[in-house]
């Protein structure tokens, strides 16, 4: 049973890819329902975005998904989010909590990345990447100063056949808010992350922003101000260093650090996020060499009519697995010294173990399934002084 849902995590990563915190799925959107029928194969697709027009190189074709999901229906209302969101007053903690908690919800999500500069004298534009997914955020704890997002997929492919796949579920990125931090994780290459005190006038009426993988291990954290209009909200981090996503780290060996901007932008139909990133090769001795500059956008649009059960399902049988994660990283990351990640052992990444040991110890005793997640964090950690 055990090897049977392991090969079946396997299996939907290969359909899906993750990228973190992005999600790769091997499907593109389909249109909405009021727009467009569902795609056949004689419905002609049209796609037009800023590229490269003077190239003649057809290898500058998006990469990315490569199948259809079924189509999706938009909710055209104002959600209840952005308009608890508006009636507080701005410039206010409030304000500020609402809008964070406006990015909950159910969405239909779109990703774009495309480099824009070159900064080598031989540069030559990569492919951009575009694909898709639909996933819930929901509010995992909420205090006044102190907010945690999971997200949530649940996919649909058209098959060859012609019929819709059962659906397949996965734990994907969450993200944390902290009012006024003390401390930050900052990634500093080579797999490793330190974390370090922040004195108090540097978070001063500022939010922490943590971006977690899929298995709860570190990705990036940024500090960062909302700023509050009348119509919307928008959040502005500072330049950190981040590891390279999955979406680029399985094809590209010529750089290893990310060194970016996101910003967060609150509409009354859902969120928006644009991330800013210098492709940069981070040497032992410390020196940068910026290879490109490549902006993304991150649309999240709510969606109504989707089945969303079979996560919702998931995210109760496994919560208290994921909490339990959660605890223990954060303990690893607060001793002293860096953190080193080995993203796999024995050639299994931590990923798949994860995802598997929360289905697999869902009858377990409590103990029994803190100490299988102890003993594998421990086995794919090392510390530095």
């Amino acid at each position: 049973m055990r090897t049977a849902r392991y090969l079946r995590g396997v299996l939907a990563l290969a359909l899906i890819s993750i990228a973190s915190p992005w999600l790769v799925a091997q499907v593109q959107p389909s249109q909405d329902k009021e727009a467009m029928p569902e795609q056949t194969e004689t419905t002609e697709r049209r796609q037009y975005t800023f590229a490269w027009q003077f190239s003649e190189d057809s290898n500058l074709a998006p990469r990315g998904g490569t199948s259809t999901g079924p189509s999706v229906e938009l909710d055209q209302s104002i959600s209840p989010e952005f308009a608890r969101m508006t009636d507080a007053s701005p410039s206010t903690l409030e304000r500020d909590r609402r809008a964070i908690l406006a990015m909950a919800g159910k969405f239909r999500t779109s990703f774009d990345f495309i480099e824009t500069v070159g900064f080598e004298a031989d540069y030559e534009p990569a492919r951009p990447y575009q694909s898709w997914g639909t996933e819930f955020v929901t509010v995992v704890e909420s205090s006044k100063k102190f907010i945690s997002l999971q997200h949530i997929l649940v996919m649909r492919i058209n098959l060859p056949s012609g019929e819709i796949s059962d659906p397949f579920v996965m734990k994907h990125w969450r993200q944390d808010w902290v009012y006024e931090p003390t401390e930050m994780t900052e990634f500093v290459g080579n797999q490793t992350w330190a974390t370090r005190r922040l004195p108090p006038s540097s978070a001063d009426g500022q939010w922490l922003q943590s971006v977690y993988q899929v298995d709860d291990s570190p990705r990036y954290q940024a500090v960062g101000k909302w700023e509050h209009f009348e119509n919307y909200s928008s959040w502005h981090s500072d330049t950190t260093f981040r590891p390279l996503p999955r979406r680029e780290f399985s094809v590209r060996q010529d750089y290893n650090v990310l060194i970016g901007t996101n910003k967060h932008t609150i509409n009354p139909r859902g969120w928006v996020q644009e991330e800013e990133n210098l492709k940069v090769r981070l040497n032992d001795a410390g020196s940068r060499e910026v290879l490109a500059k490549e902006v993304g956008l991150a649309r999240y649009e709510r969606i109504v009519g989707w089945d969303w059960s079979p996560g919702q399902r998931y995210w109760t049988e496994t919560e208290s697995f994921w909490a339990e994660a959660r605890r223990q990283w954060k303990t690893a990351l607060s001793k002293p010294g860096s953190l080193q990640i080995q993203k796999e052992v024995n050639g299994v990444p931590l990923y798949a173990t994860m995802f598997e040991l929360a289905q697999s110890t869902q009858e377990s005793a409590p103990e029994i399934m803190s100490q299988k997640i102890a003993e594998t964090i421990e086995r794919h950690i090392s510390r530095r002084n």
